[in-house]
């Protein structure tokens, strides 16, 4: 008997790396090779996919992949010229190329440029790599502009070639580089989990599609935080427990000697410093910090 794969597409480009890194985290080596499409991880019951960001959602919608990682912009602008396909969110990672946080896509000009608003820029041309979802951005706000196709390094076209652009930004660190001023964000997004209905509805690949989702999440809610174990005397419990912050609170447990007990939390990995010293104080011993891999809440 064959065994039952999941098709899943792994972003090719700016989010390979940090999606290689997630799955990592999350318990899965997924090992990309040069000039190969086809990574290797190890779970046998897994098939995976070099893919664009950009065309992740068609090919899930298409039943070319069970499930792919991709940004809400670019589900957004497949949508907005294919209304009638549906694409299931599977599971909302927040974290990108850099840094564990939402991108933004900004109307952006020059530092110079006599632009002020949004509304400033009608009949103007905007650069951009997200066609769609811009021409509907300035839809809304009832502006005429001329939305032109970017095939790359969209900071350098204004003035010359443009008079706006919308790109992504993670710091903004690249638009000020390029003397680029920010009117107004066109739309926030940060990495989906996606699937159709029609893998959905196979009880096999939404099992083990919840699976994967539950790990990659996991993963991220432990980024940035570490566990911490420690003993501390009944009568000192009161003033340590006042120091720590917890997911939900902290667990206690006895020890073989009544009058101590053992306590274990969770903290931000940046607080374990100074609160170390402020638990030693307050009377606990035996402090242990460890890292963490995943935690499921």
């Amino acid at each position: 008997m064959d065994l039952k794969k999941l098709k899943l597409g792994i972003p090719k480009g700016s989010l390979q790396k940090a999606t290689v890194q997630l799955f990592s985290r999350a318990g899965f080596k997924v090992s990309v090779r040069s000039r190969s499409y086809f990574p290797t991880i190890d779970d046998p019951e897994i098939e995976c996919l070099l893919i664009r960001a950009q065309e992740m959602a068609r090919y899930v919608s298409d039943g070319v992949l069970d499930a792919g990682l991709t940004g809400q912009d670019w589900i957004a602008e497949y949508q907005a010229s294919n209304a009638a396909s549906e694409i299931i969110n599977v599971a909302n990672l927040i974290y990108a190329k850099q840094s564990y946080g939402k991108v933004r896509w900004v109307l952006a000009v020059p530092e110079d440029s006599p632009i002020q608003r949004p509304e400033d820029l009608s009949g103007a041309t905007i650069a951009t790599e997200l066609v769609r979802v811009t021409q509907a951005y300035f839809n809304r706000i009832g502006i005429k502009v001329n939305v032109e196709f970017s095939w790359g390094a969209t900071e350098v076209k204004p003035p010359i070639l443009a008079d706006g652009i919308v790109e992504a930004t993670e710091t903004g660190a690249t638009l000020r580089a390029n003397r680029l001023r920010v009117l107004d964000t066109v739309i926030e997004s940060n990495t989906q989990l996606i699937t159709s209905p029609t893998s959905m509805t196979d009880s096999w690949k939404k099992t083990k599609l919840d699976n994967v989702a539950l790990l990659l999440g996991a993963a991220i809610e432990a980024h940035g935080r570490v566990g911490l174990m420690l003993n501390v005397r009944s009568a000192d419990l009161d003033a340590v427990l006042k120091l720590l912050p917890s997911l939900q609170r902290p667990t206690i447990s006895s020890l073989s000697d009544a009058a101590w007990v053992s306590v274990t939390t969770i903290l931000e990995e940046r607080t374990a410093r100074d609160l170390i010293p402020q638990l030693k104080n307050a009377g606990a011993q035996g402090i242990v910090e460890y890292p963490l891999n995943k935690i499921v809440i």
